[in-house]
């Protein structure tokens, strides 16, 4: 097609159409870009329809119960993103960011081990600020998470400090340590706990938790006896065991109070645990994603000092 047709293909371009693509792109459904968009799934079929036809590409396949964006589609997104965020942004510039109107769906993603501590809070505090908005926590996909934020699939992610392209941004939100948890309060120096047998809680089937790769990096390996997939498992099998877990001492206080157990300082000097928030290059000026990242900020400075 030479340069004159497409151009005037370009003309008839609907641009509500790619705030379609968008949605879909980013709920992997039909139905669910429907509900978010107050349209029919018929409507949506068709806008894809129109889009494809208008751009000469197919974008989307049958995948399970929902689609999946082609190859075509996963290059176009970042700019249609990147466009859309630059038509909102010109239009809250305009007429003001309301987060009581503007907020809309929020899609955070994080490690599961991080959802008990952070989500609860997070809906509440949204809930005062934004009482419209939808909060969605999905489970994070590191390989995936450069093209999730630069596709709007996700807002936010919330991970320790990762290795990262040019495109992504990031900053502390939260730092903690570690303490270790045992069924009776005992006296523990390196000896000691090194001489226990441990519980290890971890989200992934294989390969070392946090505290184990601090350990090898500091020359120890421990007696590893039982590893689970939560927090409150690994609490119940220490109130019945005389076996060791090792975490983060504000989410070990939170279960505290509802399992017992008692919390030990740490006998080895480890380094603390920082946790941050990512974004996308292309959100740092976006009032709503800045918003967003306000919000999480605050609440991180209210959850470090107990206030909330």
């Amino acid at each position: 097609m030479n340069p004159v047709q497409d151009s005037a293909r370009l003309a008839q371009l609907d641009l509500n159409l790619f705030r379609v693509f968008d949605v879909v792109l980013r709920e992997r459904s039909l139905t669910r870009a429907a509900e978010v968009l107050f349209l029919s799934q018929s409507a949506v079929s068709h806008a894809l329809a129109r889009l494809k036809e208008q751009l000469g590409e197919p974008l989307f396949v049958r995948e399970g119960r929902g689609v999946a964006p082609t190859p075509f589609a996963e290059r176009l997104a970042p700019e249609i993103r990147e466009a859309l965020a630059l038509f909102e942004g010109a239009v809250h510039r305009t007429r003001g960011f309301d987060p009581r109107r503007d907020v809309g769906s929020v899609t955070v993603a994080m490690n599961d081990l991080l959802e008990p501590s952070i989500v609860p809070h997070l809906v509440a505090r949204l809930r005062e600020s934004a009482p419209e908005a939808r909060v969605r926590s999905v489970r994070l996909d590191r390989p995936r998470l450069e093209r999730d934020l630069a596709s709007g699939r996700v807002d936010l992610s919330l991970d320790v400090e990762q290795p990262t392209g040019a495109d992504l941004r990031h900053t502390l939100l939260l730092r903690d340590t570690f303490c270790v948890v045992g069924r009776r309060r005992r006296r523990l120096d390196v000896a000691a706990y090194m001489a226990a047998g441990h519980v290890t809680v971890s989200s992934r089937r294989t390969g070392l938790a946090v505290e184990d790769m601090v350990l090898t990096r500091l020359g120890y390996q421990r007696d590893v006896n039982a590893r689970c997939q939560s927090y409150e498992a690994a609490f119940h099998i220490i109130s019945g065991s005389d076996l060791l877990l090792t975490m983060a001492r504000r989410r070990a206080e939170q279960l505290h109070s509802m399992v017992g157990n008692h919390l030990m300082p740490m006998p080895l000097a480890l380094p603390p645990l920082e946790l941050h928030v990512y974004w996308h290059r292309q959100s740092d000026s976006e009032p709503r994603n800045r918003w967003l990242r306000t919000e999480l900020l605050a609440l991180a400075g209210a959850l470090a000092t107990g206030t909330k």
